[in-house]
């Protein structure tokens, strides 16, 4: 049987919503920690159970869904490979403007991305220092207790840091770490105000760490520099936010223009 125009575009028009629906699935799920029960996923995407359940079994067909022993549903493992491609893709775009940054404030910069619960650093521009801070690029760490890792939950609702940290905890990394949800979100509504965070020394003693978000991009970024506390001092770090906020920015335009070429 033939098949008409309108019903073709029709067919069309139903996969590149179910493609859609699938997307928003995924984020949902690293939203709420990358566990869920079916009916939690049915009610924030607000779809009829039999929908959400269809788009389940696709994407675990696809491996990017797994079904765990007690029947909730799981991030898969082939969005991994997918996620450290991607992550190697947006450090090489972002290391000319990290370069810049490291010899700008002379203090080793860093691009950092909220993964699921934790922070993941993407790439570094060592500082000209012979005693410079070094993170590993694929590290994570927790965010509640590094500069990007604040800059970046001052992004969610206040509603969304407490179900982070519900499931992360809120461990002392050193005697200066946030360990009380309370004053972390005093700490976040702070950082919204100002439009930076500060580590200091939360995740290392002796270390200070600038940070900010770039903002209006699919993946949460956000950069930074740190080195020692006795070179960054509290009175630089009121100089080094705007050249980090420039730098955000030139950041976000070159994402923007590279996305819309692509």
């Amino acid at each position: 049987m033939a098949v008409t125009a309108g019903e073709a575009s029709g067919a069309r028009r139903g996969g590149v919503q179910s493609l859609e629906r699938a997307f928003d699935l995924l984020e949902l799920m690293a939203d709420a920690g990358g566990i869920v029960t079916i009916s939690q996923l049915a009610a924030s995407a607000k779809l009829p159970m039999p929908t959400v359940h269809r788009l389940m079994q696709a994407l675990i067909a696809g491996g990017y869904v797994r079904k765990e022993p007690s029947h909730r549903y799981a991030l898969g493992p082939r969005l991994i490979r997918l996620g450290e491609v991607a992550g190697l893709t947006l450090g090489a775009q972002a290391m000319p403007y990290l370069r810049q940054l490291a010899e700008e404030i002379g203090e080793t910069a860093n691009l950092a991305m909220l993964e699921g619960d934790s922070i993941v650093y993407l790439a570094q521009a060592p500082s000209r220092h012979a005693m410079r801070m070094f993170t590993e690029v694929g590290r994570h760490v927790q965010p509640h207790c590094t500069g990007v890792g604040k800059a970046l939950l001052a992004q969610l609702s206040h509603t969304q840091v407490l179900d982070l940290v519900s499931r992360t905890g809120l461990r002392a990394q050193t005697e200066h770490t946030i360990t009380d949800p309370d004053a972390l979100l005093t700490e976040i509504q702070a950082i919204r105000e100002r439009g930076y965070a500060v580590d200091d020394g939360e995740q290392e003693v002796g270390v200070r760490c600038v940070a900010v978000a770039v903002t209006d991009t699919p993946a949460r970024l956000a950069i930074s520099v740190s080195g020692p506390s006795g070179r960054v001092t509290l009175e630089r770090v009121g100089e080094i936010a705007p050249v980090l906020q420039a730098a955000a920015g030139r950041l976000l335009r070159d994402l923007e223009v590279r996305g819309a070429a692509g």
